[in-house]
């Protein structure tokens, strides 16, 4: 059957109604999405301005825009990575990849402030096992209670001494420290203090880490299984 022009244009514009819409891209929110298919039943959309394909719902709760924010926030009140699997209804693989992907978005802020007190402490922990112990030591500005920096591994001279450097540059006034015999050939004597109570402030802190992060408690079946791990819990719990 011929058709006129009149139904023939009726039709285009009909088909751009069915095919552009107003919908905004959740990557970008630019309104230049088109529909694109069908998958599991739930409409799919492809933005031609970032190229980015999408659905309003998806069934696997990973993809919801919120997951992430989720995880972070229960990854600092003291959840572990199966305790978050089951609130969230993701599986444990999906939270520690998006538990990398999340701390690989954070930096380590950049702190110029001068002549400063700081104090340094060090905790012990478990990777792989609980037979393999190792430590994390870090710096926080006496006042704020800020984090400056942190490293795991073990206590030796090689690993403090990048982290007693950083804060020398910001020409501290004081560094305070417990009596681990590491620390005086590495902090000049006349910013050096050590004596009782004077690191009070970051064993307050080491209790909070305890607390508030599953895989740093003492008494506990939940521990971290390699190191990226760890350390990405703690750039997010400082940082995030």
């Amino acid at each position: 059957m011929l058709l006129n022009k009149d139904s023939l244009s009726l039709r285009v514009v009909n088909w751009c109604l069915i095919i552009f819409t107003d919908m905004k891209c959740k990557n970008c929110n630019q309104s230049s999405c088109i529909k694109k298919g069908k998958r599991n039943g739930e409409q799919r959309y492809y933005c031609k301005n970032c190229q980015c394909s999408f659905q309003l719902k998806y069934t696997y709760k990973a993809y919801n825009s919120n997951t992430n924010e989720l995880i972070r926030s229960l990854l600092k009140e003291g959840c572990g990575i199966r305790s978050i699997s089951r609130i969230v209804n993701i599986s444990s693989k999906t939270v520690l990849s998006r538990l990398l992907r999340i701390s690989n978005q954070i930096k380590s802020p950049y702190f110029n402030k001068l002549g400063c007190k700081f104090e340094v402490d060090e905790m012990w922990t478990y990777i792989n096992n609980k037979d393999n112990f190792t430590w994390i030591t870090y710096a926080i500005e006496r006042e704020t209670k800020h984090v400056i920096d942190f490293f795991v591994g073990s206590k030796s001279k090689e690993n403090i001494k990048p982290l007693i450097n950083k804060l020398l540059l910001l020409q501290t006034t004081k560094i305070y420290t417990d009596r681990l015999n590491i620390y005086p050939p590495l902090i000049p004597k006349e910013v050096h203090k050590r004596f009782q109570y004077c690191t009070n402030r970051i064993e307050r802190m080491n209790l909070n880490l305890r607390t508030h992060i599953k895989r740093l408690s003492r008494k506990t079946i939940c521990f971290s299984k390699n190191k990226i791990y760890l350390e990405a819990h703690l750039k997010i719990y400082f940082w995030g």
